[in-house]
């Protein structure tokens, strides 16, 4: 509970100083601050008080003190074996921040701000002018980027030529036409959100009043396309889905077809790929599945074994889960090249499964950190599902440690079902302070109309942001905007705290952080390979150093010295990711592939 608790006043005070900061008039040079303030001409308390335009802030400042003093009382009947009153404590302090939470101007930085639009919102819809309201409902709401549900359950949104049919809810009217020109005039991207291997789901079944055991458009015509468990059945135990076999040529024809009629007949911006994996399996060997006729047949050929007769204890379980994880990576590579040379400037992003790898390779045959290391794909998006933001760090956090040098983009994945409004920007504001380039928020049908002004106050067109920038399309214009945003957090908080260090640390934090500055804007206004590893190395020594600076510095807390240090990391990647998307495509320099 402490730590709970902690975490929660931690978050708060992060996102008053962001929202105080975007707001200020404070000096956009480091160096100019810091030289003001060892010249004893810094801003008094007053006079910062004053660069908050709203008085509605002086609410949240006092909150942010009566939740430390609940916090300490909190503690003190603890230690008195005073339990219930000690709740009651920690259920006030709660309250108190989440009443007060900095919610009317902007705490956003420029990010993909990912929104899935799912196929029961779209069925609903009936029509481009139902479909008109959605749009205008995400635009208020700040989302830059939509994943359009295209294909589920073998279904197509749309009139394919080659799918078998499209979803019999769909009359008369093509909703990805329809979604793709309602998203570009708001400014937002629309990304084609495709099932994979899921083909069958016994839910959709049901709603479209058909027989449960039904196979679907595909697989009915196809029963050999289809992966079953060891006893033969193709519906999944639990998810009452039935999967595609990733080892079929047939399949992966097919599929790879369905990709490329939607990047040639629409103008999205991006393919997003989900179930992306095998059924969910039991790594004892209880309930195992992909035994499907082509990989039957491979893996004997392959090692004279059908692994329809292997178990766990047997020498090749680890080469049969290998396999099955190798069909679903040649996948994604072959995916990921066909749509480059058709269309470069598609983005490729999958969602994904953040568990441990070696769980998620036995039980789902997943390998993302495969398609980051070999920038198969543009965006990571991690199904991060969480009810609190302490879980949603615990989830996220395994998936960074695989980031740390990597050119790919990390969104976590948000489910606003189950939680209220503060708790969805709460996790927001969670993922902001972690090394992320945005989010993904799972679904549109949960975006009701005190969200959406949440969001247009925070991160919408309330919120005074003049352009939106998209990581994955301008990533130096990003860096750049991104770094500004920091450096002003750096420069409000230095003008309006005692710090109490040491004056060289002082000059030495404001030389090299205007000198980022000028680097990444040389880098914006010419982008080069000379200018970009002057950038890279200028950036790095400033992260090399920044600890330190926060060690010296008394007055920053543990968690917004953290903040600072992850904003700093995901500049970094972005810059990578830049330097892959920008400079290596340029005929002028050649590619480094």
């Amino acid at each position: 509970m402490t730590k709970e608790l902690q975490g929660l006043i931690a978050r708060f005070e992060a996102t008053l100083l962001t929202a105080n900061a975007n707001y200020s008039n404070v000096d956009v040079s480091t160096a100019r601050v810091v030289q003001q303030i060892l010249d004893r001409k810094t801003i008094t308390h007053k006079r910062a008080d004053k660069q908050v335009t709203k008085s509605s802030y002086q609410n949240s400042h006092w909150a942010l003190q009566l939740a430390r003093q609940k916090l300490k009382q909190f503690h003190y009947l603890v230690d008195r074996g005073k339990h219930t009153q000690a709740r009651a404590e920690w259920l006030a302090a709660k309250k108190v921040l989440w009443d007060n939470y900095p919610r009317d101007r902007k705490v956003a930085p420029s990010e993909v701000r990912g929104m899935w639009l799912d196929r029961g919102t779209i069925v609903k819809a009936k029509s481009e002018a139902d479909l008109v309201k959605i749009f205008d409902r995400m635009a208020i709401a700040g989302i830059n980027t939509v994943f359009f549900e295209t294909i589920n359950s073998s279904y197509t949104i749309y009139p394919s030529k080659i799918a078998p049919q499209q979803n019999p809810l769909v009359k008369d009217w093509d909703p990805l036409e329809a979604a793709v020109k309602l998203a570009h005039e708001r400014g937002m991207e629309l990304h084609a959100w495709v099932w994979t291997f899921a083909a069958v789901n016994q839910r959709h079944n049901l709603i479209l009043d058909l027989p449960r055991n039904y196979l679907g458009p595909v697989i009915s015509r196809h029963p050999d396309w289809a992966i079953t468990d060891h006893e033969g059945s193709r519906f999944h135990y639990s998810s009452r889905k039935v999967f595609l076999d990733p080892a079929n040529p047939q399949v992966k024809q097919y599929l790879s077809s369905l990709l490329a009629e939607i990047a040639t007949n629409y103008e999205v911006d991006g393919i997003h790929l989900d179930y992306i994996r095998y059924p969910f399996q039991s790594p004892t060997g209880k309930m195992t599945y992909g035994y499907g006729i082509a990989a039957r047949e491979q893996f004997k050929e392959q090692t004279g074994f059908d692994p329809i007769e292997l178990n766990p204890q047997h020498p090749l379980w680890s080469q049969w889960t290998k396999f099955r994880v190798e069909q679903v990576d040649a996948f994604v590579a072959e995916v990921s090249q066909n749509l480059k040379q058709l269309r470069p400037e598609l983005i490729l992003s999958t969602a994904v499964f953040p568990m441990e790898k070696q769980e998620r390779l036995l039980k789902i045959q997943q390998h993302w950190e495969q398609w980051v290391e070999q920038e198969w794909i543009d965006l990571l998006i991690p199904m991060t599902y969480a009810l609190s933001a302490d879980r949603l760090h615990t989830l996220t956090n395994p998936v960074l440690s695989e980031f740390e040098r990597e050119k790919v983009l990390l969104l976590p994945g948000i489910r606003l079902l189950n939680i209220s409004d503060v708790i969805a920007l709460d996790q927001m504001q969670l993922l902001r302070g972690m090394p992320t380039e945005g989010y993904a928020l799972f679904a549109a049908e949960n975006l009701n109309p005190d969200l959406t002004a949440i969001f247009n106050s925070t991160q919408g067109s309330n919120s005074g942001e003049a352009q939106q920038l998209l990581p994955h399309r301008e990533p130096f214009e990003v860096t750049l905007s991104r770094y500004r945003s920091l450096q002003k957090e750096w420069n409000f908080f230095l003008t309006n705290n005692f710090l109490g260090t040491e004056d060289n640390i002082l000059q030495e934090w404001g030389s090299q952080a205007d000198q980022l500055a000028l680097k990444l804007q040389q880098l914006v206004d010419e982008p080069s390979n000379i200018n970009f590893l002057a950038t890279q190395l200028t950036l790095s020594s400033l992260r090399q150093q920044f600890p330190q600076w926060m060690k010296a510095t008394k007055s920053i807390d543990e968690y917004q010295a953290k903040v600072w240090q992850n904003r700093l990391d995901s500049l970094d990647r972005l810059l990578g990711y830049g330097e892959r998307k920008n400079l290596h495509r340029d005929p002028r320099l050649g590619s480094s592939k």
